[in-house]
């Protein structure tokens, strides 16, 4: 028969989860009880019915389990959410021939770093509590990420959808562990928005509809990383900015991101220093130049043909604006 911890063990017991945690590298570790509440799930299925999630059907496919941890693990009991620095001091040119990458691309691949992290400290976890058990995902599994961040205490979630917190601002990863122990929820983040707009205002799509709600048929980042097919619609194209893969800049215009705090992990800094890139030489590149120079990279999950497509299209805006 399995004994109950008491109070002051689920309190210890936290504690060492999250000391475990942050010394695992994590800069911001938060607790949450595994239920999401029934306005959540509304506003979830409201969106998913708006097609706001444009062609990422994986989202609706399983919408259940995101919206049920127990349909993903019968015995969970608590949800860890954990939060990884990927901010450097690089910057972008912002020259008219280069295509920017988003900020968290830079570098090695986020989901093999933070997998190796999860892996490490699933096992110093398991030492620590025997029979315990463990589930972990970085954005790959069925779980509400940024709900669990908010709910946990890691921050809250802006205007623009990101999750926000002091004094990280929101150029972070999150991860999140579901376990069978019983641990102490954290009092959900506060929201410290206020009346700000500069995220919708500065949205060159109008993706963000009204505060909170995003619409992916209208993201940057959903048109030159996720969508797969020839063409970007003129509409998307002539507002691309020089975004060559993802886009920052209800980010960058964020007063939280004003102060930056960087990371401390070698692997996020830029590949060969590289920001952005040459467009000409990224709309001629083949594909196996492709496949080399972005094996560890996440700007792979454009495929090469993805990438080539939103080179041209940035040339061709070029070309276009040269004329008027």
């Amino acid at each position: 028969m399995k004994i109950e911890p008491g109070v002051s063990d689920v309190k210890a017991n936290s504690a060492r989860v999250k000391a475990l945690a942050l010394d695992s590298g994590f800069a911001k570790v938060g607790i949450a009880p595994p239920e999401v509440d029934g306005e959540t799930q509304s506003r979830f299925s409201e969106w998913l019915s708006k097609n706001f999630h444009a062609d990422m059907r994986w989202l609706e496919g399983n919408a259940e389990k995101r919206l049920e941890p127990k349909l993903v693990m019968p015995q969970v009991r608590s949800v860890v959410s954990l939060a990884l620095v990927y901010n450097t001091p690089h910057k972008h040119s912002n020259a008219k021939s280069k295509g920017k990458i988003s900020r968290y691309a830079w570098g090695r691949d986020y989901h093999l770093v933070i997998e190796e992290k999860l892996k490490k400290l699933i096992v110093k976890l398991q030492v620590e509590f025997p029979g315990s058990v463990w589930k972990g995902w970085v954005d790959t599994g069925p779980t509400m990420d940024k709900y669990w961040a908010a709910c946990a205490g890691v921050g809250w979630q802006g205007k623009h959808t990101n999750i926000l917190t002091k004094p990280l601002g929101s150029y972070f990863f999150l991860a999140t562990l579901f376990t069978d122990l019983e641990l102490e929820p954290d009092a959900p983040a506060r929201d410290m928005c206020g009346k700000c707009t500069r995220c919708i205002d500065a949205c060159p799509t109008q993706a963000i509809v009204k505060p909170y709600l995003l619409d992916a048929s209208r993201c940057l980042s959903y048109w030159t990383i996720e969508y797969r097919g020839p063409k970007i619609p003129d509409e998307i194209a002539e507002n691309m900015n020089g975004w060559l893969f993802g886009c920052d800049i209800c980010q960058e215009v964020c007063p939280y991101n004003k102060t930056p705090v960087f990371s401390s992990e070698e692997d996020f800094l830029p590949y060969f220093d590289e920001t952005e890139l040459n467009l000409p030489s990224v709309a001629q590149m083949t594909q196996p130049e492709f496949s080399t120079r972005f094996s560890k990279s996440a700007v792979k999950r454009a495929k090469y043909s993805g990438l080539i497509r939103n080179a041209k299209t940035l040339l061709n805006q070029l070309e276009q604006n040269g004329k008027k």
